[in-house]
């Protein structure tokens, strides 16, 4: 038998490869499966196995990839928070799917809601956005507003410029960001080149500043 972490990180893996899309649909609307792969390895890995059971060749349903769908859109608005603090996985999926008249939703909603057993806060009502409304995805890394985002050509990162006096380049699969660069006022602004690797913003002091993405996707 597989340890646990060696299992939940193959297991979703295995049934795509396999053609089983029946399992895989059970297991990734299965609330103890959801927790054990967050716990193990993260939210990025869970939000994967989301997308290998939907974009695969598993024969699922219209029914059940609109399920999974739902769960994965759940996951990825909260996943900022997941990454500060797995043990908020019950209350925000009870949030975000509760509303949904769809058996294996409101089964695991069910499962999400009977698996506390720690003391927590939890809402006397949804007051989340739900998984198909609002926001895909949330990134947390400034620490004052956000004046201006751009998005590179190649679609993978992207830019924002902030009140902090930082620029802050971004990976749009993950969510992480992945360099930044530190400046004297606050950035009000930004852009990037066509060329995908020249970046232009400008400051509060009216000053233009002209950098290079190095190192990352389109970066050279």
């Amino acid at each position: 038998m597989l340890p646990i972490c060696q299992e939940v990180e193959t297991l979703p893996g295995h049934l795509a490869d396999t053609v089983q899309g029946e399992r895989l649909h059970q297991l990734l609307t299965d609330f103890d499966f959801i927790e054990a792969k967050l716990e193990a390895l993260g939210v990025q890995a869970l939000i994967e196995d989301y997308d290998l059971a939907i974009n695969s060749d598993v024969l699922l349903s219209g029914k059940q990839t609109e399920s999974l769908r739902l769960i994965q859109g759940a996951i990825r608005k909260s996943a900022h928070v997941f990454e500060m603090d797995k043990t908020q996985l019950a209350v925000h999926l009870w949030s975000r799917l509760q509303d949904f008249e769809i058996p294996e939703i409101k089964q695991l909603v069910e499962q999400a809601k009977h698996s506390r057993n720690s003391s927590c806060l939890w809402p006397l009502k949804a007051n989340l956005e739900r998984a198909n409304e609002g926001a895909l995805r949330t990134f947390v890394g400034h620490s004052d507003s956000v004046y201006s985002v751009a998005i590179a050509p190649d679609g993978k990162t992207a830019i924002s410029a902030s009140g902090d006096d930082t620029l802050k380049i971004w990976d749009l699969l993950t969510g992480k960001g992945i360099a930044s660069f530190s400046g004297e006022n606050e950035f009000t602004c930004c852009a990037i080149a066509p060329d995908g690797v020249t970046v232009v913003a400008g400051d509060r002091s009216g000053r233009v500043h002209f950098l290079r993405l190095e190192g990352v996707s389109g970066g050279g």
